[in-house]
């Protein structure tokens, strides 16, 4: 063996042993896939440290996701030098006190996690009707249309919603577009030009106009909200995207909302718009509008972004699950749940709280049934009680019903990447009529489902899928 030989390999094992260091001793990320990846560089080095970079780092409180928050939140500090009574962090008294903790635990996690009384709420199951209502309002738009989607496409439905944007714009309305990359790759480029000649402002939120560290680390992320903000008053949160899917295909739960709750929800739009590149021209205080008091439910906005400490939305659901006395209904169409909203899901079941999981029967992508059948044995051991949804079509519905009081829907899935890696948006309502409405919506859609036993569910499987099952979840504790 040649000298040079000697070094390169000299050189490579010091190279690989400062990485497996870092990997070790960095904070964040799971301990097993850690160790996959301690064995998985050395076979392939180059592809697997670019795997590595790109997937495997946890990138929630890195200094680059920090540094371009920071610039948001200097902004927001510059243009309300006095703050304002629009960003109140009091929790309502109308709030039953038995829920008034988890109110203070989201605003823990993120003071940008408002809530506020007199807010107006629809609850909407078709996609006939939230194409109905969006369509209205972006029509009756005055002054600003802030919306951000992980897919609008450019198909009949897609196309409807660009062209009302763009005929707002044409009038002088202030319409801001948040692009998603990854959601939208085949949407071709001519749709986005188009419409920015019409005058939208369209920022894209995986860009390497931001730069190439930002480009890589949100490579692995995802802009999964599907968010529309009308003049500051009208709000629109839930798991819809803008396509013919979920228009005409598949079953979801949206809300529409009119109330001050727009404000929670205009800033974390303001703040990804910053923080992607996107330019405000002026004082921030115009992309707002005070509101005359209402009556109306309190509700509350809460945002999770990779670099934010703490998944709200995880805490949310893990802290109803411990709190409830009655039951917790839960609707998601992937379940890849993270070890402690498992054990969260098991202890609450089996202190005798009611928690039912509705999911689909049908899906939209190959590896999502195993990956969810990987969790059902665990579940159905400890009494939870699960549910396949079997109405001919995929149901997308990311829902939370507890006691006929706390309701929460929005983009979140029941999984490693929404908790921890996307950036994601929720709606909580703290209100008994809401509640009930969303009972009403999972008991009406419980007559679509077949009831899961333990023994059943075993009895059915075969060894491949067992197989699949264990596969996916390998993958999808982090994927």
């Amino acid at each position: 063996m040649s000298a040079l030989s000697i070094i390169l390999i000299i050189l490579g094992a010091a190279a690989y042993l400062a990485l497996a260091w870092y990997i070790i001793v960095s904070e964040g990320g799971d301990p097993g896939w850690k160790a996959a990846f301690l064995f998985f560089i050395p076979l392939v080095p180059v592809i697997g440290l670019v795997i590595y970079v790109v997937f495997g780092i946890s990138y929630r409180r890195k200094k680059v996701f920090e540094k371009v928050h920071k610039r948001s939140l200097e902004r927001f500090a510059k243009d309300f030098p006095e703050g304002s009574p629009i960003f109140s962090g009091e929790v309502p008294a109308s709030v039953d006190p038995a829920w008034e903790p988890l109110a203070r635990l989201m605003l823990g996690c993120n003071r940008g996690n408002l809530i506020s009384e007199g807010n107006g709420i629809e609850v909407i199951t078709t996609g006939e009707r939230m194409w109905e209502a969006l369509l209205a309002d972006i029509k009756g738009a005055k002054d600003f249309i802030s919306i951000g989607y992980f897919r609008m496409d450019d198909d009949e439905s897609g196309s409807q919603i660009w062209e009302a944007l763009k005929e707002k714009a044409r009038e002088g309305v202030t319409v801001r577009y948040l692009h998603e990359w990854f959601g939208n790759k085949t949407v071709p480029r001519s749709f986005y030009r188009e419409a920015e000649q019409a005058g939208i402002q369209i920022c894209r939120y995986t860009s390497l106009r931001q730069g190439l560290t930002q480009f890589m680390m949100r490579l692995d992320s995802r802009n999964h909200r599907k968010i529309t903000v009308i003049d500051g008053r009208i709000g629109y949160v839930g798991g819809m995207n803008l396509n013919d899917n979920y228009r005409f295909r598949w079953r979801d739960t949206h809300i529409r909302f009119e109330g001050p709750a727009a404000h929670a929800m205009q800033a974390s739009f303001l703040d990804t718009w910053l923080s992607s590149g996107g330019s405000i021209e002026g004082s921030l205080q115009q992309c707002f509008r005070e509101l005359p008091p209402a009556k109306g439910p309190a509700m509350q906005i809460i945002s999770d972004e990779p670099d934010f400490p703490q998944s709200s939305a995880l805490m949310a659901i893990e802290w109803a699950l411990a709190n409830a006395r009655d039951y917790v209904y839960l609707q998601t169409p992937y379940f890849f749940p993270p070890d402690g909203l498992l054990d969260a899901l098991k202890a609450a079941a089996l202190r005798g709280v009611d928690v039912r999981i509705m999911l689909p029967l049908k899906v939209d992508t190959f590896s999502v049934r195993p990956g969810n059948c990987a969790h059902y044995a665990p579940c159905l051991e400890a009494g939870v009680k699960l549910y396949e949804w079997d109405g001919g079509i995929f149901i997308h519905a990311k829902t939370l019903v507890a006691d006929d009081y706390l309701s929460m829907n929005g983009a979140t899935n029941l999984d490693f990447r929404s908790f921890f890696i996307n950036h994601e948006l929720n709606a909580l309502v703290y209100d008994r009529d809401t509640a009930l409405r969303f009972k009403e919506i999972f008991m009406e859609d419980l007559k679509e489902c077949t009831q899961l036993s333990l023994e059943g569910f075993l009895k059915g499987r075969s060894a491949l899928d067992r197989f699949e099952s264990g596969l996916a979840r390998l993958v999808r504790t982090k994927y």
